[in-house]
C-alpha cells in the first residue's frame, strides 16, 4: 500500500509505544497500536484510474460548496476523516503558482473555514476537457459600480472570506485550494511552479483531512457542473465536469515526481516551507 509522504513520522511514536505499553496493561497496547494502524490508514495514497474524459474531482470526500463567485464557479469538496486525503489535479495544467496564506484552524465544515490556513495552487490549463470561452480572450469583467482608472489592484483577497478576487483572470486559469481544518494543521504541496501535471496526477495533502476547493476557470458555468452538494467524490475518477474529447488514456496515475526526499509542508511552526516539494 502507497503511504503519503510524512506517514512514518505520525505512526512511529504509538508503533515503538504499543510493546512497551504491555507493562502497563494489554488494553493500552492494543490502543497503541490501533492508533498506529489508524495513522497509517489517514495516509494512505492508493493509485486511481482516470476516466477518458471529464475533469476530475481533486479530492475524495462530500461536495459541501457549489456556488458562483462572481463569474467563477467554486466547488469545495470536504474530507471526513475515513478518506484518503491526497489531492489530484483536476485537468492536465501547468502549475503558474503556489501560495501559502496564514489563517486560523476552523473545522473544515464551518463558515469560518473561510478564514482558515490554506495553499493556493494556480494552474495554467487548456485541457479539451473544459468548455469553450464563450468569445475568445474573455476575461472576467470589471465591477461597473467602479470607475476604471488604473488604480484597481489587479490582484486582491476578499477580507471576507480569503479567497482571491482578480479582474483581469484568463479563460485557462483555474485553482486547487487546499484547506486546513480544526485537526488537519499541516499542508503538504507536491509541486512548485512550472511543474506540468497529467489529469489525476498527485499535487499535495493534507494531513488529516480537511478541504479542497476547485476554483474552475472563467468559461465554466453552475450548470455545466456533474455533481451537486451531498455528492459523494473519489479524487483523480468522479467526473466534477462532463468533457467530450479524450483525455490522457492512463490506467492509473502514480507518483510521477519524485518525492523520497519529500520533507516540505505549510503549517503552524514551518509558514514558509510550502514551495519545496
Amino acid at each position: 500500500m502507497n503511504l503519503a509522504p510524512g506517514a512514518w513520522k505520525y505512526a512511529i511514536v504509538p508503533l515503538l509505544a504499543a510493546p512497551f505499553a504491555v507493562i502497563i496493561s494489554v488494553t493500552a497496547s492494543i490502543v497503541a497500536l490501533a492508533l498506529a494502524v489508524g495513522v497509517l490508514a489517514f495516509f494512505r495514497d492508493p493509485e486511481r484510474s482516470p476516466p477518458p474524459t471529464g475533469v476530475v474531482s481533486p479530492a475524495d470526500g462530500t461536495v459541501s460548496v457549489l456556488r458562483e463567485e462572481g463569474d467563477r464557479v467554486r466547488l469545495g469538496v470536504f474530507m471526513n476523516v475515513w478518506h484518503v486525503h491526497v489531492v489530484r489535479a483536476p485537468v492536465a495544467a501547468s502549475v503558474v503558482d503556489v501560495e501559502h496564506v496564514s489563517g486560523a484552524h476552523r473545522p473544515a465544515f464551518s463558515k469560518d473555514s473561510d478564514r482558515n490556513e490554506r495553499v493556493h495552487v494556480r494552474l495554467e490549463t487548456d485541457s479539451p476537457n473544459l468548455p469553450a470561452p464563450t468569445e475568445p480572450g474573455h476575461t472576467a469583467d470589471a465591477d461597473p459600480a467602479e470607475p476604471d482608472d488604473g488604480s484597481a489592484d489587479p490582484e486582491k483577497t476578499d477580507v471576507s472570506t480569503g479567497h482571491h478576487s482578480r479582474a483581469d483572470v484568463p479563460d485557462s486559469e483555474a485553482e486547487v485550494t487546499l484547506i486546513a481544518g480544526a485537526f488537519a494543521r499541516r499542508i503538504h504541496p507536491y509541486v512548485e511552479s512550472g511543474d506540468e501535471l497529467e489529469r489525476g496526477e498527485r499535487i499535495g495533502h493534507i494531513a488529516f483531512g480537511s478541504r479542497v476547493d476547485l476554483l474552475f476557470p472563467p468559461s465554466v458555468d453552475l450548470e455545466d457542473v456533474a455533481v451537486e452538494p451531498g455528492d459523494s467524490t473519489t479524487a483523480g475518477e468522479t467526473v466534477v465536469l462532463e468533457g467530450d474529447t479524450p483525455g490522457l488514456e492512463v490506467e492509473t496515475v502514480g507518483f510521477d515526481r519524485d518525492q523520497s526526499d519529500f520533507d516540505g509542508s505549510a503549517g503552524d511552526d514551518e509558514p514558509d516551507a510550502n514551495h519545496e516539494p
